[in-house]
């Protein structure tokens, strides 16, 4: 795998790799089976870059998160591969050697602020908590960055906020606290996995931002993890598409979205609501259900819901290959805009077996309403 395309440079004039991952896998010991929720993802991340993950829920990529992480412990789970943050390798760090790199080098955003929030513990208190452990600051310079850090977050009133319980702030709020504490320490890793969950429109637009900015402001690498493609496209530098546990489409932003070879792909693009679509207009799903990760299918894991599946699409399991550009990876025998697709699909309807396959957007009058 290549690096992330940056036309940006770190603060000291130079690239530098804060991130590799190497072949990573994990596996869940169930009492069904073995359950292969991260199937051999490779990628490296500078720092400053935002890599984003994408795929449908079960896709594996909020496992690839807290599996990099070291936040997946027991004796049920199954890790092997390589990460190597700032060329060390931390695959086989204990939780207490993690503790020190967990706030201080790398932090989470969590998708629901209502879980990973103490409820009955003050705002002030989570905040400074990360603090006296790692920075090791008296109590009243501990209050003082607390405050400092919400207001960077956007969050009125610090000081009041600082003697409040979650309960007491909104969605939008929460989740604004959730990103100070992450950025306490001044971690140079973000992971911010489903940040906008739950929260309207305009509020996710405001988080994004906000992470947009303090990501510039503290030079930070951030892997953001989303199901929506929409939310990626302008702002990340490289796409991650995971199914099934594995990457199935990997490339620098502007590549995936004009050159996109993996159905998977198109179809998430095509589930994208517009803001051109007429008002009642019927949304495009994918059809089917994610594989079974305890018992995958034979061949390639989104076959059963593909309109381009041939005889060999059940059978064998596509490599990951490289596109025509550079950084562009991807997994599929019949890739989107080559002859061998369209001819695929040509036949898949002449047969009347083309699943998948985009509706048109019919338009309900308004009147039925």
């Amino acid at each position: 795998m290549t690096a992330l395309e940056t036309d940006a440079t770190a603060s000291s004039g130079a690239r530098s790799t804060l991130l590799e991952v190497t072949d990573l896998s994990t596996s869940f010991r169930t009492e069904r089976g073995l359950v292969h929720a991260v199937d051999g993802v490779t990628f490296t991340l500078d720092r400053g870059r935002t890599l984003g993950v994408v795929g449908e829920s079960g896709s594996g990529k909020t496992v690839l998160s807290r599996s990099i992480m070291g936040l997946l412990g027991g004796k049920n789970v199954i890790r092997e591969g390589s990460v190597r943050y700032e060329g060390t390798e931390i695959i086989d760090y204990s939780a207490k050697q993690m503790s020190s790199v967990w706030g201080a080098e790398m932090s989470m955003v969590f998708q629901d602020p209502m879980t990973s929030l103490n409820p009955v513990m003050k705002i002030g208190k989570q905040i400074t908590e990360s603090l006296h452990r790692h920075l090791d600051v008296e109590k009243d310079e501990a209050r003082k960055t607390a405050v400092a850090l919400l207001r960077s977050v956007g969050i009125p009133a610090p000081e009041q906020r600082l003697d409040e319980y979650p309960h007491q702030l909104s969605g939008g709020m929460r989740q604004r606290v959730t990103i100070a504490i992450a950025l306490a320490c001044g971690p140079k890793l973000l992971f911010a996995d489903e940040p906008t969950t739950a929260l309207d429109v305009t509020v996710q637009a405001q988080i994004l931002d906000l992470l947009e900015a303090q990501q510039r402001d503290r030079h930070m690498a951030m892997i953001l993890v989303t199901h929506d493609l929409g939310v990626v496209r302008t702002r990340a530098d490289e796409i991650i598409v995971m199914y099934g546990g594995k990457v199935v489409e990997q490339a620098p932003t502007r590549t995936l979205f004009t050159e996109k070879k993996m159905p998977y792909t198109e179809a998430l693009l095509h589930s994208i609501p517009r803001l051109d679509m007429p008002s009642h207009t019927r949304l495009d799903a994918i059809p089917g259900r994610p594989p079974n990760l305890i018992d995958p299918p034979r061949g390639c894991n989104f076959a059963p819901r593909c309109r381009y599946v041939q005889a060999r699409c059940l059978e064998e399991r596509p490599p990951l290959v490289a596109g025509d550009s550079p950084g562009h990876f991807y997994r599929c025998f019949f890739p989107i805009g080559s002859p061998e697709n369209t001819e695929a699909l040509a036949r898949n309807q002449a047969a009347g077996t083309a699943v998948a396959a985009p509706a048109p957007r019919p338009t309900v009058s308004t009147e039925e309403s």
